[in-house]
């Protein structure tokens, strides 16, 4: 049985370090993260000096980014315990804890790594930010299609034990150019004397370095596999990215997007460190420009002044109207966002969804405009002719905005979740007003 939480602060208070030692040894690597990431600071760093080196190589990749700042720094005053953390590290996970430090730290921490390390760690940062060259991690086993199956397992039990994954292995030329790859359970089914060239058939997918690490995501989506071969512009194999690591860019660029579809720049990742002023940053200027933006929607009231003086029932309806056709489109950008984001549609598909959208949004629009004659008919039955057909046009159109932005946004080179909801709805608040207004100076006569 697991020692609590509890346990473990009173052994600590107790001062009975060996006691703590083997109270933590059975824990595994998310439970050791789980524990060290829910104490406070002095705490985290005693608990994570008494992991084993195989619990703290593990549960620092757990840990989030800041909290993997505070075990390094408390390790600080034990250059051996911290050198052997950082060697130990999966050079992947090292990478993305190095590029998020100041220049100056990460080159201090580097300078603690072996040579054989610090040129690893030197390569991978100098692929370009958020490439695949930066996610990749060299520990893969790769053989020759010459060997016999029985040869090729020598050669992995030999070569294997620092692999990031052993599902997959990788057939090279001479040249380490890739020929193939071949799963461990063809190895393991086949015949021990048969030749690994006759069990390939040079089919296979595989990253580029150099490409932006987004472009990963589908192609591990269609090919369902564990992990793929990265490879220079010549072919020539330099790593391999594993699903793990795609299930954090996933992560990231989800949570990018959400923020971008709030019209928030540059989210902290814990707003209870962040500085008042940099969560302050991040939001005001959507917010400032959209006000902008909503002046013409009162440019446009004052237009109607007449309209509305005359036909009061108007303003009633008029946050109903308008509200209405924002969130359709807001509806519609998030739908148009996601398709784009996973692959399913193209930029050049949107011609192909307008009169998919026209239908779809007309028949929205019907349905809501119906409920809306319910509320009219009792509450001003002289309008209600023009509040129904506002109410479908507004849709309809706010539904048209929605999908374009997007669109009209990728084709510009900018992420299609910039076209966020706020903005969708200041358009399609302005239209909306535009259209209700239009329409009640020609049906009512004014």
């Amino acid at each position: 049985m697991l020692a609590t939480k509890t346990d473990l602060l009173q052994l600590i208070k107790e001062k009975k370090w060996r006691s703590l030692k083997r109270s933590m040894k059975n824990f595994d690597a998310l439970e050791a993260a789980t524990l060290v990431e829910d104490t406070t600071k002095g705490t985290k760093i005693i608990l994570f000096r008494l992991l084993s080196r195989q619990q703290a190589k593990g549960a620092f990749k757990i840990l989030p980014h800041s909290e993997q700042e505070i075990i390094i720094e408390g390790l600080a005053e034990n250059s051996k315990k911290l050198t052997r953390l950082l060697n130990d590290i999966n050079p992947d996970d090292r990478t993305a804890f190095f590029e998020e430090l100041p220049g100056n730290i990460a080159q201090r921490l580097i300078e603690k790594l072996s040579p054989e390390e610090q040129l690893i760690t030197n390569q991978l940062l100098s692929y370009p930010k958020d490439s695949i060259g930066r996610l990749m991690t060299p520990e893969f086993v790769a053989i020759r299609d010459h060997l016999t199956v029985e040869e090729a397992f020598a050669h992995i039990r030999q070569h294997g034990k620092d692999s990031e994954t052993l599902n997959v292995i990788y057939i090279i030329d001479t040249n380490w150019k890739l020929i193939d790859d071949i799963t461990i359970k063809e190895l393991i089914l086949a015949n021990p004397d048969d030749i690994v060239k006759n069990l390939i058939n040079q089919r296979f997918a595989s990253l580029n370095a150099l490409d932006d690490q987004e472009t990963a995501i589908p192609v591990f989506k269609n090919y369902d596999r564990v992990a793929l071969p990265v490879l220079s512009e010549e072919g020539v194999l330099l790593g391999i990215v594993t699903f793990d690591d795609i299930m954090d860019i996933i992560e990231e660029e989800s949570t990018e997007d959400f923020h971008k579809f709030g019209s928030i720049q540059n989210v902290s990742k814990n707003p209870l460190k962040e500085r008042i002023f940099n969560l302050y940053k991040n939001r005001i200027v959507w917010l400032v420009l959209l006000v902008f933006m909503n002046i013409f929607s009162g440019a446009a009231l004052e237009n109607f002044e007449d309209v509305i003086q005359s036909f009061v029932a108007l303003v009633f309806f008029l946050p109903l109207l308008i509200d209405s056709g924002g969130n359709a489109g807001s509806q519609s950008a998030t739908l148009m966002i996601r398709y784009l984001a996973l692959g399913q549609i193209q930029v050049s598909d949107w011609y192909k969804l307008i009169g998919r959208e026209l239908l779809v949004s007309f028949m929205l629009g019907i349905t809501m405009a119906v409920s809306i004659a319910a509320v009219a008919s009792f509450r001003a039955p002289e309008v209600i002719v023009v509040v129904c057909i506002a109410m479908v046009l507004n849709v309809m159109l706010g539904s048209i905005i929605g999908l374009l932005l997007p669109f009209i946004f990728t084709k510009l080179k900018i992420d299609a979740a910039t076209a966020s909801a706020p903005l969708v709805t200041s358009l399609a608040d302005i239209c909306g007003v535009l259209i209700y207004f239009s329409l009640a100076s020609s049906f009512l006569e004014f």
